[in-house]
C-alpha cells in the first residue's frame, strides 16, 4: 500500500527542494491506509484546532502531523469563502470562485482527516473575502466584528479544542484578513471559557470552554514547539509535509501544492497562552500537547488524582487497554473489527455511567463530549475495517420544486466481517418526504454482496434554491450490528444535489456596455433556456427593462420536449432618447402560467471538486458611457487563462484575436497594432519566455506591447522588459488597496490619458475592490511614469502605470487591476484601457 505522495511544509521546513512538476491530483487512500487512518485516533483524547482566514491558509503539514500523525482530534476553522481572490483554472470570480475554493477547502480537508467549519455560512455573507486589506481593523468593521466573534466563540464552544493555534501572527507586513483572525482568536482563548459572553449560546445548550493553550506561529529562532513535519510514515508512504501537501494539491485555483524531497523538517511554534493546570514552563518540546491529557490513561490519573468517581476512572483505563488492543490488531480487517466492537461496547458503557455519575457538571460535560468524539471515530473505523462501502445514488442530482425523484442507497460488503441487522434511512429537508419503496432493512450482508433500497423523494411545491454553503440536502444513515454491537454509517452523494429554478436563463452577454456617443445603436441580448424540470415542458421568455428602454420582441414562447433540453431566443434592446451615462438592469424572465422566475444555474465543474451550482439573478447589467473608438484596430491577445478582457474588448467593438503557442512562436505578429499580455501571463503560458524577445521585437518594429502585472514567481525578471523593471517584495506592501484611492496622472498630456478618450479625475471613480497589485519597485528611467497612487497615509506608488518609447513601437506595463474593473463595466477603465490598446508612437 504504499504510495508516492506530493507535499511540502506549512511553515519551516530544513532540506525540502521544491520540484518544477507540474501539480498533480490528490490519490485516494485505499485498504490498509484507511484503516489506519480510522483506528489512529482511537488512541487519544486531545483535540486542536486551526483558525484562518482564507481556504488555503491552514497550517496544511501541522494538520497533517497532528491528526494523521498523533491521531488528535483536529479541526480547522476558516472565516470567508476566497471570494476575493484571483483564479488559476477559470475565468470565475466573486460568489462562482467563492464556491470554488469552498470545495477545494473541503476536497483538502478529507486528505488531512480534519472537521472543517467555515464562518461565512451564506453566499453573500457579511464575512466576505472583500479582496486585500491593510488593517484588522477595517476587516472587523467590515464583516461585523460582533458577528465574526460571535461564530468564532461558538466554534470553539463546540469543537472544545485543548490547544487553539491562529494561522498567522498580527504583524504590519501580514494581510489584513489574516490579522484579524489572530486577533479573535487570541481574545477567544480566554473569552470562549467565560459564560458573560455570548450568554445566548449558553441558552441554547452550549457549554462554555476553556482551551488549555494558544500557541502562534514561530520561527526556529524562537519557539517553544517543533513540530517534527518531516518525519516519514511509513504507512502513508510519505512524510507528513508531504502529505500536507497533497491536500494543498487540491487549492488548484490558487495554485497550490509544491512537491518536496523526503527528509528532516519542522513547524514552528510559540506559547502564546496557558490555562488551568497547564501554566508549566515549555522548552523545545516536540508536542503541543505537554502537560494535557493526551490519552484516556492520562484522563483516568486526572480524575484519579482529584479523587473524582472511581468507577469512571475504570472505564476509562478500559478503553485505555481497548485502544491498545484495537492498533495491536492492525492491520487484520476482521481481528481489527472484532477489537473496535467491543471497544464501542465500553463507550457505551461509558457514556451510560458518566451520565448516572456525582460529577461536577463541567467534567461531565468534558467527558461526554469526549466520548461521543469516540464514539464517531468507532463508526468509521468499523465502517473501514468491515470494508463496508455505503453510496447514495440519486437518478438526478438537478431537481425541481414539486418534484418527485428516486434516490438509491446500496451498502456493499467487501470483507470477511459478519454484518446483520441492515437499515438504510435517508434524510431530506423538512417539508420533503423520502418513502421506500421496498425493504429498508435487511437480516444479512454477505462478502462482496450489495443491498440496496431505492427511495421516492418528493420536493415541497414551494423550495428554496440550492445554497452551495449548507449541508447536503440529501444523505443516508445506514446502521448494522457486527460483533454484537451496533455501528451506523453516514453518507452523502459524490456530487451536489441542487434544487434548481425549473427554467434556467442564461444571458449572453451578462455585462454590455451602450456607447451613448452612438445612441442610435441596439444591445443584441441572447438568452438561453435550460429546462430543469423533468420531461416535456413549456415557457414564455421576455425580457424587462427600465422604463424608457425597449425591448423587442415583446416576448418568445419556448417549448422543451425534454429535461436538459437547451432553446435559445434574441432579443434587441434600445435605450431611451438622451439617455445619461449610468448603469441600468435587463432581467431575463419565464412565465410558467401564474409563475414569473428570473434566475441563472451557472454550473460549475471540475474534476477534483467535482459538479455544483451556483443559483443568481438572470441579469444584464448595462453601463451607459461615452467611449471613442479608433477604427480598425486589431488586437491579439495572450490569455493567461483567468480574466475576461479579451471579451470586453469585443463587445465595445475591438477586433480581438486570441494568441496561441503557435501564433506567439511563429506566427506574423507585424499584422496586429497592439498585442496585450494577460495578468501573469508569463506563469501560465511557457511558450513566452523562449518567445520573448520576438515579442520585444515586435515592439521595436512599431507595435505596441501591452504588459499587465506580474508576480515575481510568475518567472518574472527586470529583462523581460525592454528596460528593466523589478516588482516590489514582499508583495503585500506593493500595492493599492483602497479602490477610492485619489490617483494624480503625473503625465497628463501623455496620449494614453487623450487619445481617442480624454481621462479626467471622473474615470478614476466608481472603481471596485482594490487600485493595483504587484507594483514595481525600479524601473529604467526611458519610462514615463504615468500616475501617483497609494493608500491613504501611506507613501505613493509612481511605477503602477509605465510606457516607454521603443525602437520604432512602445512598451507599457501596468499593475493596475483591469481583469476586475473591466468585466465590472467600470467606466474609466475601459475607456483607460482603449487608450493604451490605441497607443502608438
Amino acid at each position: 500500500m504504499k504510495k508516492w505522495v506530493a507535499a511540502a511544509v506549512s511553515l519551516t521546513v530544513v532540506g525540502t527542494v521544491a520540484l518544477p512538476a507540474a501539480p498533480q491530483t490528490a490519490s485516494a487512500d485505499r485498504g490498509v491506509v484507511d484503516l489506519w487512518k480510522s483506528i489512529k485516533p482511537l488512541t487519544t483524547i486531545a483535540s486542536a484546532m486551526n483558525t484562518g482566514a482564507h481556504p488555503d491558509d491552514e497550517h496544511s503539514a501541522t494538520l497533517a502531523y497532528v491528526s494523521l500523525g498523533q491521531g488528535v482530534d483536529t479541526s480547522s476553522v476558516i472565516a470567508n469563502r476566497g471570494e476575493g481572490g484571483q483564479n488559476e483554472i477559470g475565468s470565475e470570480l466573486g460568489n462562482a470562485l467563492g464556491i470554488i475554493r469552498t470545495r477545494e477547502l473541503q476536497e483538502a480537508s478529507k486528505i488531512t482527516n480534519i472537521t472543517l467549519a467555515n464562518l461565512s455560512v451564506k453566499l453573500d455573507d457579511p464575512i466576505y473575502d472583500f479582496g486585500f486589506s491593510k488593517s484588522p481593523d477595517e476587516t472587523l468593521e467590515k464583516w461585523g466584528e460582533s458577528v465574526a466573534y460571535e461564530r468564532l466563540i461558538r466554534q470553539i464552544r463546540q469543537k472544545r479544542p485543548d490547544v487553539l493555534i491562529p494561522a498567522f501572527l498580527n504583524e504590519a507586513s501580514t494581510h489584513g484578513h489574516h490579522r484579524a483572525i489572530n486577533v479573535l482568536t487570541v481574545r477567544a482563548f480566554k473569552d470562549a471559557g467565560n459564560p458573560a459572553i455570548f450568554p445566548e449560546q449558553l441558552k441554547e445548550g452550549l457549554a462554555v470552554w476553556q482551551p488549555k493553550k494558544l500557541y502562534l506561529p514561530a520561527t526556529d529562532k524562537e519557539y517553544d514547539v517543533a513540530l517534527p513535519v518531516g518525519d516519514y510514515n511509513e504507512i502513508y508512504g510519505a512524510s507528513y509535509s508531504q502529505l500536507g501537501e497533497e491536500s494543498r494539491f487540491m487549492h488548484k485555483s490558487q495554485g497550490m501544492g509544491r512537491h518536496v524531497d523526503e527528509g528532516p523538517g519542522n513547524s514552528y511554534y510559540k506559547l502564546a497562552g496557558t490555562a488551568g493546570d497547564n501554566k508549566t514552563a515549555v522548552s523545545k518540546s516536540s508536542s503541543l500537547f505537554d502537560g494535557i491529557s493526551f490519552t484516556f490513561e492520562d484522563l483516568a490519573k486526572e480524575l484519579d488524582t482529584k479523587g473524582k468517581d472511581n468507577k469512571i476512572v475504570k472505564d476509562l483505563k478500559t478503553l485505555q487497554q481497548d485502544a491498545n488492543e484495537v492498533v495491536a490488531a492492525y492491520p487484520k480487517f476482521a481481528n481489527v473489527a472484532r477489537e473496535v466492537h467491543e471497544m464501542k461496547a465500553d463507550v457505551k458503557s461509558a457514556i451510560e455511567n458518566v451520565e448516572k455519575s456525582t460529577l461536577d457538571a463541567s467534567v461531565k460535560t468534558d467527558l461526554l463530549h469526549r466520548l461521543q468524539v469516540k464514539t464517531d471515530q468507532l463508526n468509521k473505523a468499523s465502517m473501514e475495517a468491515a470494508s463496508l462501502t455505503v453510496k447514495v445514488k440519486p437518478v438526478s442530482g438537478e431537481l425541481v420544486a414539486g418534484q418527485t425523484a428516486k434516490v438509491a442507497v446500496t451498502a456493499h460488503s467487501g470483507g470477511s466481517v459478519d454484518i446483520s441487522d441492515i437499515a438504510m434511512k435517508l434524510n431530506v429537508p423538512e417539508g420533503w418526504t423520502a418513502k421506500a419503496a421496498g425493504a429498508a432493512e435487511f437480516k444479512k450482508l454477505g462478502y462482496n454482496q450489495t443491498v440496496k433500497t431505492e427511495f421516492e423523494v418528493t420536493v415541497p411545491a414551494k423550495s428554496a434554491d440550492f445554497n452551495p454553503y449548507a449541508l447536503p440536502l440529501i444523505s443516508a444513515d445506514v446502521t448494522y450490528t457486527a460483533y454484537g454491537t451496533q455501528a451506523a454509517v453516514h453518507a452523502v452523494p459524490d456530487n451536489a444535489v441542487a434544487v434548481l429554478p425549473a427554467t434556467s436563463l442564461t444571458l449572453s452577454p451578462e455585462a454590455a456596455v451602450f456607447n451613448t456617443l452612438k445612441p442610435d445603436e441596439a444591445v443584441p441580448v441572447k438568452v438561453t433556456a435550460r429546462n430543469y424540470a423533468p420531461g416535456a415542458s413549456k415557457t414564455t421568455v421576455s425580457l424587462k427593462a427600465p422604463e424608457g428602454w425597449t425591448v423587442e420582441p415583446a416576448s418568445l414562447d419556448v417549448s422543451f420536449a425534454a429535461k436538459n433540453e437547451t432553446k435559445a431566443v434574441e432579443f434587441t434592446v434600445k435605450a431611451p432618447k438622451g439617455v445619461k451615462p449610468g448603469k441600468v438592469d435587463i432581467s431575463a424572465v419565464a412565465t410558467e402560467g401564474q409563475t414569473d422566475t428570473s434566475r441563472t444555474v451557472q454550473v460549475i465543474s471540475y474534476p477534483h471538486i467535482g459538479t455544483t451550482y451556483y443559483v443568481k439573478p438572470a441579469t444584464l447589467t448595462i453601463q451607459a458611457f461615452d467611449l471613442n473608438m479608433p477604427q480598425n484596430l486589431k488586437v491579439g491577445y495572450v490569455s493567461s487563462g483567468f480574466d475576461n478582457i479579451d471579451a470586453v474588448l469585443r463587445q465595445v467593438g475591438v477586433n480581438v484575436t486570441n494568441l496561441d503557442a503557435k501564433a506567439i512562436q511563429f506566427g506574423d505578429l507585424s499584422q496586429y497594432d497592439t498585442i496585450v499580455l494577460g495578468i501573469r501571463a508569463y506563469a501560465f503560458r511557457p511558450e513566452l519566455i523562449p518567445s520573448n524577445q520576438r515579442l520585444l521585437d515586435y515592439a521595436k518594429n512599431g507595435g505596441n506591447l501591452v504588459v499587465q502585472y506580474h508576480k515575481p514567481e510568475d518567472k518574472w525578471t527586470p529583462d523581460l522588459a525592454p528596460y528593466p523593471i523589478k516588482i516590489g517584495q514582499p508583495l503585500i506592501q506593493w500595492r493599492v488597496t483602497d479602490e477610492n484611492s485619489k490617483v494624480t496622472m503625473l503625465a497628463p498630456d501623455h496620449k494614453i490619458f487623450n487619445t481617442p478618450n480624454k481621462i479626467t479625475d471622473a474615470d478614476w471613480q466608481n472603481w471596485i475592490q482594490d487600485r493595483s497589485a504587484y507594483n514595481p519597485a525600479e524601473w529604467g528611467k526611458e519610462y514615463t511614469e504615468l500616475i501617483s497612487n497609494g493608500d491613504p497615509g501611506e507613501k505613493e506608488f509612481t511605477g503602477t502605470f509605465l510606457s516607454a518609447n521603443y525602437g520604432k513601437g512602445t512598451y507599457t506595463y501596468s499593475s493596475l487591476v483591469w481583469y476586475r474593473e473591466m468585466p465590472s463595466l467600470v467606466p474609466g477603465s475601459i475607456r483607460m484601457f482603449v487608450n493604451m490598446i490605441s497607443l502608438k508612437q
